[in-house]
């Protein structure tokens, strides 16, 4: 059991920024001062030993904070570190259980403002287990403040402030690597070839699109809509940017071409097709400035995409 558990313990944390490490579990409060959920609900953590984490961006942060030995489930979308995939696993949040999270007996549940249906939230806080909702942040700012406010909430504040240290860095360092030039970039997001959908506005595409110092070539409206081959074609894009598991789901990028209008593209004829992970670069958690980091970089290669999609 002991090596087991030290396997465990070295496998996270090369996730950790430098310096930072695990601390023996306790039931004393974390914080002395009660922590304000997104939904007004102020919850003070007394206890840090069971940890239910919902949503991928949360889960990747507790880790980072150095708690991931306390997490004992983790929805389905938590995906990162590899670790936690060894941790039960419960739906996903926006179709919780109420009696599969209790069944881990949790002492505190984080989870996004998304978390549902209601009455899940209504029936943990009835049987006594405080319930920490957090904004689903779609900016570098909401980003930050979610990692500062679970950081306070767990009493790790130290380790939150190196966290948002790195990602600023990384954030930095990327805009040297922008130039004058601002690639025009189309987002595709696909299920299989019956759902391709391309990103507008006020979505997390466009935003890290801008952060990495593309142009997003969608403006006309916000949020997803299906792809149509005039409207394609009319966008004119340099570089297509897809989730890696996306591509994967149309046959690579050959079958990305295959979609309406896409082909007929600059992009398209010169096969400038960018595969991201969507869990490092969407999701706005812990890793955000590694993400874009690694798309500005891209959006500037002349490497036409092979059938890895552009990765690295």
């Amino acid at each position: 059991m002991m090596r087991r558990w030290m396997g465990w313990m070295m496998g996270w944390l090369v996730v950790l920024p430098m310096g930072l490490q695990a601390q023996p579990a306790t039931s004393e409060p974390a914080t002395s001062e009660p922590v304000r959920g997104v939904d007004g609900v102020a919850t003070r953590v007394e206890d840090t030993r069971r940890l239910v984490t919902l949503g991928g961006a949360i889960t990747e942060i507790v880790y980072a904070l150095g708690l991931g030995d306390r997490v004992v489930a983790a929805d389905a979308s938590s995906l990162y570190p590899p670790d936690v995939l060894e941790k039960p696993r419960l739906g996903y949040y926006r179709q919780a259980s109420a009696e599969g999270i209790l069944a881990q007996r949790p002492t505190l549940v984080v989870a996004p403002e998304g978390l549902g249906p209601p009455a899940v939230i209504e029936q943990l806080r009835a049987a006594g287990v405080p319930v920490l909702l957090l904004e689903e942040a779609h900016t570098v700012e909401a980003a930050v403040h979610r990692i500062r406010t679970l950081a306070r909430a767990l009493g790790r504040d130290a380790a939150g402030e190196q966290i948002v240290a790195r990602m600023e860095a990384e954030l930095a360092a990327a805009r040297p690597q922008q130039g004058a030039a601002s690639p025009r970039v189309l987002f595709i997001y696909a299920r299989g070839a019956g759902l391709v959908n391309v990103a507008g506005r006020a979505t997390a595409a466009d935003a890290v699109i801008r952060l990495a110092g593309g142009e997003n070539v969608v403006t006309a409206y916000e949020g997803y809509r299906p792809l149509t081959a005039e409207a394609a074609v009319a966008a004119a894009p340099e570089v297509i940017v897809v989730p890696q598991r996306g591509l994967e789901s149309l046959g690579g990028v050959d079958g990305l071409l295959r979609q309406p209008g896409l082909a007929l593209t600059p992009a398209g004829r010169q096969r400038r097709v960018v595969a991201v992970d969507d869990a490092l670069l969407l999701s706005f958690g812990p890793r955000l400035g590694e993400g874009v980091l690694r798309l500005s970089r891209a959006l500037r290669s002349e490497r036409p995409a092979g059938e890895e999609g552009g990765r690295r």
